[in-house]
């Protein structure tokens, strides 16, 4: 094709898409007119936990939501209808690659289209403003711009499926302590500059057909009610024109929240909308003008999912499948991040391997929380390397567990529940892939509604893999009769403590109740009966509790003395270290980055008999590695997903590399992290660091990282031969110096020379990823746009170029800088 066929080519194209603009715009105007009051004020609140109303009338299906990002759980929160499981978004950041997130955004999408779901609630793209950030797992990064470009990656996968998605959440919930009713305090520079600065480039990048505001308020407004950011940045500035929902139970002012800017008030049926907002507007407190336009919202967004007659879909036909299982591998092993090797420890040598860790045998692929979803299967770091090593080279011992907490009954268990009403009369009953009932909203048997249900029994059989002591116990709120072997083993009530997040009631400790002995193999009956505590007023219609068990506990100090024994004739020893459920999650914030249990014991110990120890941290956020400079290799697998255990093997054995830079700095104690204040004083959390988070404060202080951002090694080498730049552009000239071919990721760093303004020392200006084989060159050329050089002017209220000498470096990380110039701006 010539270039001025390929150029006619494109504007026919833009003509079409303006063309179908056109006809959903005016389908939306055609049902909007012949909507009244009381049923535009009922389109905008939940009808249930998930999903809109339809109204048949002007041919609009009801439009369904599904919490992400790392799988689409549909409207059941149930392993019954299993999901595909990614890695944690930590790990999709790590790839440093938005063309990577856009096909996961697709597989995402099938996903959704498989379950009837029109709107993903993803991503999170709130900042790693702290590593104590409860949900720093879900979220991309520190840094703005990369979180930016892989969250905008995501949104164009997953709306190249035809699937809505809601960049969430809208701003500034970056943490998790008093997260309702929290005020952060921030001052124009940063606000603009780092936490909202993700959200603009996903708008204009990805023109996303949805946004979530969050629960938090920011400078004293909060954000479901926030005109200015909501209707005169969000919406003026960038011109975002999708839709704007609410955090689950955010909503709270009906006139606030429609002046605000919020269309949608999610969950229902009780929302502070329909019957409500139809009332308000009748009293004058609300003109109709401030409804049509969240209908007209709300009506676009079908049009655009295909869920209102009349208008074409943006998708008439979805992208070409993709192999779910093959691509959480790919991701998993992409995001990985080597971030130390000694003396070439990996690939693995030859021989034999020494595998330790409860983390090894059973998994933590994914964290706590409103994330989590149930995958049809899970392959572990033992599964993966039974699978890859020859036959009789690896052993695997239990060395240390990271919990002493009992979990919901999983392994050995077959399990069912039925529903019974008041007067014990069976309503319905359902399979339980393991120990937890999560039923929300209408997710519910069928036959079972909230009105007429009045308990649960979970009955089933244990299989225990191990003979001994074994723990059962309970998760939730009211009356529980737990029976094992035949025998009531305890009969009492379960009320609400003091906590302050309501979710705490679902997502809290479990109790102990029973320890029983049992035989390892032998098979006995069990069964919970729960009964609901009618006098709690539950956050959302649901029944949440759990059937929690914990195997026999046995010596700590005879299972790391099992461990060393192994490891000391092994010619590797794999240790694999990991965060817990009650360290990691939604609903809370960490307190230290201390990795739970003995873990750091079983390290030191393993490593002191065996120099060539490799430990694989599965955790999603930062976690301190008080060993890591006595062991051979450390690698970081983040939350790895379904495949995790199969990537791993993949990396460990050399037949994959590697992949993953980090997205966030890496302390190597908590005292050295220079910004941890989570907890609010009166109210109100003070961003007083300003513009310096992450690696922007850490060179400013006199502490050093273990690890810093961009870091991370691969199995080959590179030597950065030229670096030039041109108008909006860097071109980075490499050749791949080692022996096997690798994949580098150049990462551009902007360094004022004489700054006027207070300015970071450097910051990430753009980056590129590059492949080569042994001994080949490549160029990387990286987009220097001029917001790189720009900074929020507080007194013009708009961005202003800073001109002057910048140094412009070409790194493999922020600490590995490989060849600079000077730019005048």
């Amino acid at each position: 094709m010539n270039e001025d066929a390929g150029r006619e080519g494109i504007v026919n194209n833009e003509d079409a898409v303006r063309d179908e603009d056109a006809v959903r715009e005016a389908a939306v105007e055609a049902a909007l007119a012949r909507l009244d009051l009381d049923t535009k004020a009922r389109l905008l609140g939940g009808q249930d936990m998930w999903s809109l109303p339809a109204l048949p009338e002007i041919g609009l299906a009801s439009l369904v939501m599904s919490d992400g990002p790392i799988g689409v759980r549909g409207v059941r929160w149930t392993a019954d209808d299993p999901s595909v499981a990614l890695p944690s978004p930590t790990a999709l950041a790590a790839t440093w690659d938005p063309a990577l997130a856009r096909r996961a955004g697709r597989l995402l999408a099938q996903e959704a289209r498989r379950k009837g779901v029109h709107v993903l609630l993803a991503p999170t793209v709130n900042l790693h403003r702290t590593p104590l950030g409860g949900r720093h797992f879900e979220a991309y990064s520190e840094d703005p711009l990369l979180t930016g470009a892989i969250g905008t990656g995501y949104v164009q996968g997953v709306q190249d499926g035809g699937v809505g998605t809601t960049v969430k959440h809208f701003v500034a919930n970056d943490a998790e302590t008093d997260r309702f009713t929290v005020d952060n305090r921030i001052a124009p520079r940063p606000l603009r500059e780092l936490y909202l600065a993700p959200f603009e480039a996903i708008v204009r990048n990805a023109r996303p057909w949805g946004i979530m505001t969050a629960y938090n308020q920011v400078n004293g407004v909060t954000m479901t009610e926030h005109h200015h950011l909501v209707n005169e940045v969000l919406r003026g500035e960038w011109g975002f024109d999708g839709f704007n929902v609410s955090d689950w139970m955010a909503a709270r002012s009906t006139t606030g929240d429609i002046l605000g800017g919020l269309d949608v008030a999610m969950p229902g049926p009780v929302t502070v909308y329909g019957e409500a907002l139809a009332a308000a507007v009748r009293a004058g407190e609300v003109g109709e003008s401030a409804v049509d336009t969240a209908v007209r919202n709300v009506l676009r967004l079908a049009a655009r999912v295909g869920a209102l007659e009349g208008a074409p879909p943006v998708v008439a036909e979805p992208p070409a499948a993709l192999d779910g299982d093959a691509l959480a591998r790919e991701i998993a092993r992409r995001g990985f991040v080597l971030v130390r090797n000694e003396n070439a420890a990996l690939p693995l040598r030859a021989g034999t391997v020494a595998l330790s860790g409860a983390a090894a045998r059973d998994a933590r692929v994914l964290g706590g929380g409103s994330a989590q979803v149930f995958p049809e299967h899970v392959v572990s770091p033992l599964d993966g390397l039974t699978a890859a090593l020859p036959a009789g080279s690896l052993s695997y011992t239990v060395g240390a567990d990271p919990s002493g907490e009992l979990a919901p009954a999983d392994q050995g268990f077959t399990l069912r529940a039925r529903c019974r009403d008041a007067a014990g009369r069976l309503l319905g009953e359902g399979s339980l892939p393991n120990g937890q009932v999560q039923w929300i909203g209408d997710d519910l048997p069928a036959g079972v509604s909230h009105e007429n249900l009045a308990s649960i029994e979970v009955v089933g059989t244990f299989t225990p893999r191990e003979s001994g002591e074994h723990s059962f116990g309970t998760r939730g709120l009211g009356a529980f009769t737990l029976a094992v072997a035949g025998t009531t083993v305890f009969d009492g009530v379960q009320t609400m403590g003091p906590e302050t997040d309501p979710f705490e009631a679902f997502f809290g400790s479990p109790v102990e109740r029973a320890r029983v002995t049992l035989t390892g193999g032998e098979t006995v009956e069990v069964s919970l009966l729960h009964t609901l505590d009618k006098e709690f007023a539950a956050p959302l219609p649901a029944v949440m509790f759990s059937f929690v068990h914990l195997g026999p506990r046995r010596d700590p100090d005879e299972l790391i003395t099992e461990a060393v024994e192994a490891a000391r004739t092994a010619d590797t020893a794999v240790v694999v270290v990991a965060t817990t459920e009650r360290v990691e999650s939604e609903g809370f914030d960490r307190e230290d980055l201390a990795l739970p249990g003995r873990q750091d014991e079983l390290v030191r110990a393993v490593a002191a008999v065996n120099p060539n120890t490799v430990v694989v941290v599965n955790a999603g956020s930062p976690v301190a590695l008080p060993w890591r400079e006595d062991v051979a290799a450390v690698l970081l697998s983040w939350f790895p997903g379904q495949e995790g255990g199969a990537a791993l093997a993949d990396v460990l054995t050399g037949a994959e590399e590697p992949g993953g830079r980090l997205p966030t700095t890496w302390p190597g104690t908590l005292a050295d992290a220079p910004v941890t204040d989570v907890t609010p004083v009166e109210g109100q959390l003070a961003y007083e660091e300003g513009l310096f988070i992450g690696y922007r404060a850490w060179d400013r202080g006199p502490a050093v990282p273990a690890y810093a951002f961009g870091h991370g090694l691969g199995y080959t080498t590179w030597s950065y031969e030229e670096l030039s730049t041109g108008p909006g552009t860097a071109t980075v000239r490499l050749t791949n110096t080692g022996g096997r071919a690798g994949r580098e990721t150049v990462q551009l760093y902007l360094a004022p020379a004489d700054d006027p303004v207070e300015r970071p020392a450097r910051w990430l200006a753009g980056f590129a990823s590059v492949e080569a084989g042994p001994g080949e060159t490549v160029e990387a050329e990286i987009a220097l746009p001029r917001r790189a050089f720009e900074i929020w002017d507080e007194e013009k209220n708009d961005w202003t170029l800073v001109p002057g000498t910048y140094e412009v470096v070409a790194a493999h990380s922020l600490a590995d800088a490989r060849l600079s110039t000077t730019l005048e701006v």
